[in-house]
Order: structure tokens, then C-alpha cells, then sequence
């Protein structure tokens, strides 16, 4: 087996994965859209709920926040909708449980081509809702505001204010018999965090006991939108010590209901380039869990222990939430393991350090394009002996290939005596057939974890490079670096040995139009870095080959 063939095999490999995530994603079996059969709710709760007990009975919580301008039920009060700015978000937030309805990244536009139009990451409009609820669920029906509550809000509108770096959101809940509960949202300048808390002021005689919670709530979307050369994964995530980072898909919601007990654990809710994350107090117990609703819609949330409050005392209540783009260093410092989210699969240790070098690079340059071209440099030196190994293995056979269809030519169709005669030849030579195997083999991990490194990172979506290419995270528009890297790949294979059978050699042949046509749909970026490693293989084995074959001159 030549390294050629050993090289196009891992590749051809790697596509096939990507393939089969795609058929998967569109024509693979779909999520359940009914829930399991759950207990019957409490009084007065709907049937879409999710299940949070309380400290002696095991009440449902309401259904999700109506989506903007509905009411959840005839009697019900209408909630308002209140605007927020900041200098990152321009969000929605419903008088009804405070629930963050809408929220836009003003700093991430939905496309070069209509910069005015932001990425919309919550949503409480069908077929694609998505939202982030909170709220408090007490011992006795009517004590405690969830997210189906109507709070009191002083404004109805708030924007941040130049030279301010804090934004305080208050919403008012009163049960009516002397408690009363001030939820505040407060936001900071540069940050995608806030943080969401609960005062509460018992005034009555009683003592007062509740939990709180947060719930993210959305439909599974149809697409991802992205083509399958860029298929991510869309769904729930969750983190605690012991289990570390796990993925719930819409299927394992709509299967089981998670049930899990933590410390020092988050979940969110994630898609390419951007997450919504609910994080507790670190220290904090938490109970995380999900529910798949009515209508396709899918939960993830988790609730605190219960916290008592004494007649005439006062106690706050909070946790935090992130809404924006996968951003590694402020993740890292939001939470134990919410980097864990750019999700780098099973190469995340190799695939970190290489988002560090190249950040490093970046900030250097100033440049992602001239950045991946590199840290591509970077790495083919990194491998160049083992790379030197696997070039003068296919050098010397290249030496030998006339001698080689010689003996295909003198023994036919046997292919006994064809392989025999070959190891002989091999062994007279010293000659190692697989001596490119290891080398190529080692640096194929690098080559993958580079790939999602590419295709994971935020910090390149929309990034130009030069002249044409004004995003590296969308496909050349001329198709010019797919051509180059098509003519680079057919370069490449006439440096090679000529496979001995006429049909493969056709085969290999078409191979460089093929992959021109499959990367003409990658992102420029991608695309960027192959074309590079390709001209640097070929200006590497050019020069070894005709130093092996001056030498044999």
C-alpha cells in the first residue's frame, strides 16, 4: 500500500463521517415530539410541564412563557414587554416571570451582506422558540412568582448608559399577605453575562419557603443551516465534576428525563458559534433536568435547594446567565468547564492548544487569513522529519516503479508470485512499502483537531482575509482557493508513484476534481489552510525526490 492511498483513505474517511452526520441531521430519525407519559400536575398547572419537586410534594411547574402578545390563559393578566440595551445585547424581557424572550448580538450581524440585521439567538416566535426562564416555586401554590408570575416593572425600557459600566432591570412581585420579591437583572458593560437575583422581604407572619430555578426552553430547529460540510451539533449540555461535559439531544430529553444532583455545575443550551447558559452559585446543590413539552418543544434547567426565609427576615437568591458567542478565555472564567462548549469532540486536547497558538498569532498579525497560513508553516515544521520519512519512502518507491510493473508484466494475473517477486525486490533494495505509514498516521490527529479548530471558533466567523475573501467562515465566493487546492492535489499525485494497476491510476486521477467540487462548499478558511499544506508538501517533496534521484544518477 503506497502513502498516497493511505493518505486519500483518511481523508475519504473523514468525509464519509461528515456525510453520515448530515443524513443524519436531515433524514435521520426525527425527535418525539410528545413527552412520556408524566405524573398528573398539580392544581391549577398545565400538562406541558416540567417536573421540579418542592420540599414535601412533588409539584409541576408551569408551561413555558407564551410567546410576545399571548396570554397563557383567559383570566390571565397581559404581560408587558420591556427593552434592554446594553453596548452587546439588545434584549426582551416579559413581565411575565421575567422571562428573557428575545435577545440580539449586536456585534454579530447575521450576514456581511446585511450588517444591520443581528444575529438573533432567543426567540419567542414559532417554529423557532427559544428563551430563558427563571423563577421561584414555594411549599404553597400562590407564595412564590414562577415564570408564569405578572411582576411590576417601573420602566419600560433600559439602555445602558455612556460612561456606565452597570445596567439594573427591577421587576416587583408581592404575594399579597407581606412578601414580597424584588427580581433583578443586571448587566454589565463588555460582558454577556448577567447576573439574576431575588430579594426576598418577608413581612408576614409565616415563614416562607421556596426554590429557584432556571429553565431554557426551545424547538428543535429543522435545519442548521450551515451544509453539511459544517454540520454542529444543536442541543442541551450540561457540566458537573464527576461527569464533566455531556451533550443531551432533543431524542434523549424526549426518551428520559435527566436527573442528576451537582455542585459546581452549569447547563446550556448550544449551536455553532453561540450558547445561553444558566449558572448557579458554585458551591450550590443543584438538581438538573429536562422535559420534552407539547408542540416540539425541549427544556433544560435546574433548581436549587430550598431556601427558608423567617417572618420579618430578608435573603437573596441568585445565579447567572450567559447569553452570546462561545468566547474561550471568558468562558473559562465564567465557569468550570463552560469552554467545554466550542466543541472540539474528541480532539479538545489537541485542538485547544492549537486555538491558543493561533489566537497568539492573531494578535500578533491582526489577521486570521495570515494567521492560519502561519500556524500552518508552524505545524509542517513541527513534522518535518516525519514528514522527510514518509516523502523518501514514496521517493524511492517512485525510483522502482518501472521495475515494479516489470514484474506485473512478466507474471500476468498471478498474483502469488507478484507479491513474492515484490517483497523480494524490497528486501534486496531495503525498501519499506509502509515506511510513510507512521509519520502520516501521527499527524492526522493534528489535521482533524485543526479542522474543527477552524470550523468551531467564533473568532473567524465573518473574518476577511484579503481581497476576495471578506469572511473565512464562508465559502470563497469565486471558488479560486477550492481550484488552487485542486490543481495543488493533482500536482501532488504526479510526485507520486503511479499506482500499477491502470484502474486505480484513473481512479486517483479524478480524485483532485472530485475534492476541487466537495471543497468548493467548505469555509474559505478551511479551504486556506489545505492549499497551503499542500504547496508546502509539494515544495518539501519536490525536493527530496530530486535529491534521491540525483543521487541515484
Amino acid at each position: 500500500m503506497d502513502n498516497l492511498r493511505l493518505i486519500l483513505f483518511f481523508i475519504l474517511a473523514f468525509v464519509g463521517l461528515l456525510l453520515y452526520q448530515a443524513w443524519q441531521q436531515d433524514y435521520g430519525p426525527q425527535s418525539q415530539t410528545q413527552p412520556q407519559t408524566a405524573d398528573a400536575p398539580g392544581p391549577g398547572m398545565t400538562e406541558d410541564s416540567a417536573a421540579v419537586p418542592t420540599v414535601e410534594v412533588k409539584a409541576e411547574l408551569p408551561a413555558a412563557a407564551a410567546p410576545e402578545g399571548a396570554e397563557s390563559s383567559a383570566k390571565s393578566p397581559r404581560a408587558a414587554v420591556i427593552k434592554v440595551e446594553t453596548d452587546l445585547l439588545m434584549l426582551e424581557i416579559s413581565t411575565r416571570g421575567g422571562t428573557v424572550q428575545k435577545a440580539q448580538l449586536l456585534d454579530y450581524p447575521v450576514s456581511l451582506d446585511h450588517p444591520e440585521l443581528k444575529v438573533e439567538l432567543l426567540t419567542p416566535r414559532e417554529p423557532d422558540i427559544y428563551i430563558a426562564q427563571s423563577g421561584l416555586i414555594g411549599t404553597e401554590e400562590g407564595k412564590a412568582p414562577s415564570h408564569e408570575a405578572i411582576y411590576q416593572a417601573q420602566q419600560a425600557s433600559y439602555r445602558l448608559a455612556d460612561g456606565s459600566d452597570e445596567l439594573v432591570v427591577p421587576l416587583t412581585w408581592s404575594s399579597g399577605d407581606g412578601v414580597e420579591i424584588n427580581k433583578q437583572f443586571v448587566f454589565r458593560r463588555g460582558s454577556y453575562l448577567a447576573d439574576v437575583s431575588y430579594l426576598v422581604d418577608n413581612r408576614s407572619a409565616d415563614g416562607w419557603a421556596a426554590r429557584d430555578y432556571g429553565q431554557l426552553q426551545r424547538m428543535e430547529p429543522s435545519s442548521d443551516g450551515n451544509g453539511f460540510t459544517t454540520y454542529t451539533y444543536t442541543g442541551g449540555v450540561f457540566y458537573n465534576p464527576k461527569d464533566k461535559y455531556e451533550k443531551v439531544d432533543f431524542d434523549e430529553m424526549a426518551k428520559k428525563k435527566l436527573n442528576v444532583e451537582s455542585d459546581h455545575g452549569w447547563l446550556a443550551m448550544i449551536e455553532h458559534y453561540f450558547l445561553s447558559a444558566w449558572i448557579p452559585p458554585k458551591d450550590q446543590v443543584e438538581h438538573y433536568y429536562t422535559n420534552a413539552l407539547s408542540g416540539g418543544k425541549y427544556l433544560i434547567g435546574s433548581y436549587s435547594p430550598t431556601v427558608t426565609v423567617e417572618a420579618g427576615e430578608k435573603k437573596t437568591l441568585s445565579r447567572q446567565l450567559y447569553i452570546g458567542p462561545k468566547l474561550q478565555d471568558q468562558l473559562e472564567v465564567i465557569a468550570e468547564g463552560l469552554e467545554l462548549t466550542v466543541d472540539y469532540g474528541w480532539l479538545t486536547v489537541i485542538a485547544k492548544p492549537i486555538f491558543w497558538l493561533l489566537k497568539s498569532i492573531n494578535n500578533w498579525i491582526g489577521n486570521w487569513g495570515w494567521s492560519i497560513i502561519i500556524l500552518t508553516l508552524l505545524i509542517k515544521a513541527a513534522f518535518f522529519k516525519l514528514s522527510e520519512t514518509s516523502y523518501k519512502s514514496m521517493a524511492n518507491m517512485r525510483k522502482f516503479t518501472p521495475r515494479i510493473q516489470a514484474i506485473k508484466d512478466r507474471y500476468g494475473d498471478d498474483k502469488q508470485r507478484i507479491q513474492a517477486a515484490m517483497m523480494e525486490l524490497y528486501k534486496k533494495e531495503k525498501i519499506n512499502p509502509l515506511g510513510g505509514c507512521l509519520p502520516i498516521l501521527v499527524q492526522i490527529p493534528v489535521f482533524i483537531a485543526l479542522y474543527w479548530v477552524l470550523l468551531e471558533s467564533v473568532e473567524l466567523r465573518q473574518a476577511p482575509w484579503v481581497l476576495w475573501i471578506d469572511s473565512l467562515s464562508e465559502k470563497d465566493p469565486y471558488f479560486i482557493l477550492p481550484l488552487i487546492m485542486g490543481v495543488s492535489m493533482f500536482v501532488q499525485q504526479k510526485l507520486n508513484p503511479a499506482p500499477p494497476d491502470p484502474m486505480q491510476a484513473k481512479i486517483m486521477m479524478t480524485l483532485p476534481f472530485v475534492f476541487t467540487i466537495f471543497f468548493a462548499f467548505f469555509p474559505a478558511g478551511l479551504v486556506l489552510y489545505w492549499v497551503v499544506n499542500n504547496l508546502i508538501s509539494i515544495a518539501q517533496q519536490w525536493y527530496i525526490t530530486r535529491k534521491i534521484e540525483q543521487a541515484a544518477s
